[in-house]
């Protein structure tokens, strides 16, 4: 018999949570939470991206990114830079690069317990699937 709807959900919950569980255990050695490397890993990566987009790539508010962007910046991992007009936007310190890769391998090593056990067509399959199930943005 297949499995319900709710059953799927709660497998999908279930890895998330183990996800995030274990990466924040192992984050906090870096001195790190899982949400704060999730910051540093989108800067990296877009490095113009505006606390509202931040707020949007990280699940968070723009009231509570602002919050978590003046701690990251009071411990140095990012800076504020002049943007157009009168935005302001953040960049990696190096201390925030060299945490941000710290923190990479450490998210790494987690999928790799679990996602990564999956052969490499089974990991293309669920993405595909994963991504067709979220839906249009």
């Amino acid at each position: 018999m297949s499995p319900s709807l709710q059953e799927i959900g709660l497998a999908v919950k279930r890895l998330q949570w183990r996800h995030h569980r274990e990466a924040n255990r192992r984050l906090a050695e870096h001195g790190l939470s899982l949400v704060q490397w999730d910051v540093l890993r989108h800067l990296h990566q877009q490095p113009d991206a505006t606390l509202h987009t931040l707020a949007t790539l990280t699940f968070q508010t723009d009231q509570s990114m602002g919050t978590l962007a003046r701690r990251m910046i009071e411990r140095r991992l990012l800076r504020r830079v002049d943007g157009p007009g009168r935005a302001t936007r953040h960049e990696l310190t190096g201390d925030g690069e060299r945490a941000f890769q710290a923190g990479s391998l450490v998210v790494e090593s987690v999928l790799a317990e679990t996602v990564g056990t999956l052969s490499e067509a089974d990991r293309a399959v669920l993405h595909e699937l994963l991504i067709r199930a979220a839906g249009p943005r």
